[in-house]
């Protein structure tokens, strides 16, 4: 029994010195937590001094403005301007008076190249070519035999700024073959233009298909040409697979229109159809 009661002493004796050991940390430290917690709660409650950023990012200037003097500002100054009086440095210079050759157009010139098939009819007609020239529009005109082209240039007696184009027009229109009162009539005129294309623009013909379609757009002694001329009131010329046409913008493209299909195959006698009305149109337009 003595030994079972020294075993139990010392199995007690650790355990309380262990117990005391524990309650009186647990003292400490709940007397050092007040202090602590007051060390924590002063460092919080103190606050740390502000920086100053002002010299980092300084503000921009802040200004009143007024509004009226803003319109103020914007407002139009209805006051008549100061002329400034001229000085002696100031150069002053009187009008210029007018000159003689104020209404003088510049002189400019024009070469009209004639094909050699084309100079025969040209000597013959050669006195209807510059007649018109140089009374209608006041040119001056001469013929190069040996550049065997017409040299046209404007005189003082010119006094449209478009007649030497009219001028070149004219004898241009001639070299391709038409006739001299037909041509003439570009210069009386002013919306006549010239408009020239080849067969083999609108299809590649050769040999006898090439010869056909020539065949077609001329007709039997010229009758299909003279039709399509007096109906869309064109003048037209066949030189070889070139074909030439003179009138005005609308009339260009009836005519046109009409030689195409010839040339792409269409009998005459459609051709004649809408020819008639495309020309019963025109007349109800004039009407």
């Amino acid at each position: 029994s003595t030994k079972h009661k020294n075993r139990r002493k010392l199995h007690k004796t650790p355990t309380a010195s262990l117990v005391g050991v524990t309650r009186q940390q647990t003292h400490k430290t709940s007397s050092s937590s007040p202090t602590d917690n007051q060390q924590l709660t002063d460092i919080t409650e103190k606050p740390s001094s502000p920086i100053d950023t002002s010299a980092l990012f300084p503000l921009p200037p802040t200004t009143t403005q007024n509004h009226d003097d803003d319109d103020d500002e914007l407002m139009i100054d209805t006051s008549a301007p100061t002329l400034v009086a001229p000085t002696s440095s100031v150069p002053v210079f009187p009008p210029a008076a007018p000159s003689k050759n104020s209404g003088r157009l510049a002189p400019e010139s024009r070469r009209v190249p004639i094909p050699p098939h084309r100079m025969t009819p040209i000597k013959k007609d050669w006195v209807n070519i510059f007649g018109p020239l140089t009374e209608i529009l006041g040119l001056q005109v001469r013929m190069n035999v040996q550049r065997r082209c017409v040299e046209i240039r404007t005189s003082k007696f010119t006094k449209d700024i478009g007649a030497i184009q009219k001028g070149a027009d004219f004898v241009k229109a001639f070299a391709l073959g038409f006739d001299v009162n037909d041509a003439i009539a570009l210069l009386r005129m002013d919306d006549l233009y010239l408009d020239s294309f080849e067969i083999k623009d609108v299809k590649t013909l050769q040999g006898d298909h090439l010869s056909r379609a020539i065949g077609r757009i001329a007709g039997q002694d010229g009758k299909t040409k003279f039709t399509i001329e007096n109906t869309s009131r064109t003048r037209i010329v066949l030189a070889d697979t070139k074909i030439h046409i003179m009138g005005s913008f609308q009339n260009i493209k009836v005519a046109r229109d009409a030689i195409v299909s010839l040339i792409l195959g269409s009998p005459p006698g459609k051709v004649y159809a809408g020819l008639r009305t495309v020309s019963s149109r025109m007349r109800q337009r004039a009407l």
